[in-house]
């Protein structure tokens, strides 16, 4: 069995992922009976976006957009695991990473701040690029 630290903050961002999960069922239901709204109307979500409330939205954008850039970090965290790079300050790059993201989500599902968002966007960005510096490093046995 692999062992390292930066397995922790992968499972602690699955899990957070599965929250907004719910926090977007449990606003959306709802918000799609009060709208009068049935399954098969949801085929387009562009229809529910023009339907629900912005901030019942907010939720269900903010679970897809975890579906995207984090799944870069869930390879890059694996392959820094695999190798024997996944404690220390890895881990720790990763815990940030995990942190911006978790706030991202926070700030996206409630005010919707957009330029805050793009700040922590950006960050958790730059910290996602260090973690696959690290792993070219390591990969590519690039000495410095």
């Amino acid at each position: 069995m692999i062992k390292a630290e930066i397995l922790q903050p992968v499972v602690v961002l699955l899990a957070w992922t599965m929250v907004m999960w719910l926090w977007m069922y449990v606003t959306r239901i709802p918000a799609m009976s009060k709208a009068g709204i049935q399954p098969n109307d949801a085929r387009r979500t562009k229809a529910l976006d023009d339907a629900l409330p912005a901030e019942v939205q907010w939720k269900a954008h903010n679970h897809n957009h975890l579906h995207e850039q984090p799944t870069v970090f869930y390879a890059v965290a694996l392959l820094l695991a695999m190798i024997g790079w996944g404690d220390g300050m890895n881990a720790l790059l990763a815990w940030i990473y995990v942190g911006l993201r978790i706030i991202h989500s926070l700030v996206q599902a409630t005010a919707n701040v957009v330029m805050v968002r793009f700040v922590l966007y950006a960050l958790a960005s730059l910290v996602l690029i260090a973690l696959i510096l690290h792993a070219a490093i390591s990969v590519f046995d690039i000495h410095m």
